[in-house]
């Protein structure tokens, strides 16, 4: 048996999807909220943004059910942290945006949560 001296693979980061009924709809909401363009759309799939850096991914799943934040009947499945400056400010442009604001706030003087259109949990903070 030789081994030969060959180096591992690069990987890199390049994008999250979250599976959805509505790319267009929840491309839309988080192109707003981050400022990202789309960079490739089909009917089921949208990919938001910028030259060399991550992209956020929305799919069409035909049978999408909504996560039951904070009931675990139906898990969240994955959620995104956003960094913010002052969370009041961003919690209101991004209920303007189209989130929901749940009632139960686990730590509302640290971190809020907040439902995209699409169900997602996500969360902004200043400590991220």
């Amino acid at each position: 048996m030789t081994t030969e001296n060959t180096s591992a693979p690069t990987f890199r980061y390049s994008a999250v999807t979250f599976d959805c009924p509505d790319p267009a709809e929840l491309a839309r909401f988080y192109g707003e909220v981050l400022g990202l363009p789309v960079v490739f759309s089909t009917d089921d799939f949208v990919l938001l943004g910028q030259e060399g850096a991550a992209g956020l991914g929305f799919n069409r799943l035909a049978d999408y059910r909504r996560p039951t934040w904070p009931a675990a009947s139906q898990e969240k499945q994955a959620h995104i942290e956003l960094g913010v400056d002052d969370l009041d400010a961003a919690q209101a442009r991004l209920l303007a945006l189209g989130a929901v604001k749940p009632e139960f706030q686990p730590d509302p003087d640290r971190w809020r949560v907040l439902l995209d259109p699409a169900g997602h949990p996500f969360c902004i903070s200043t400590l991220v």
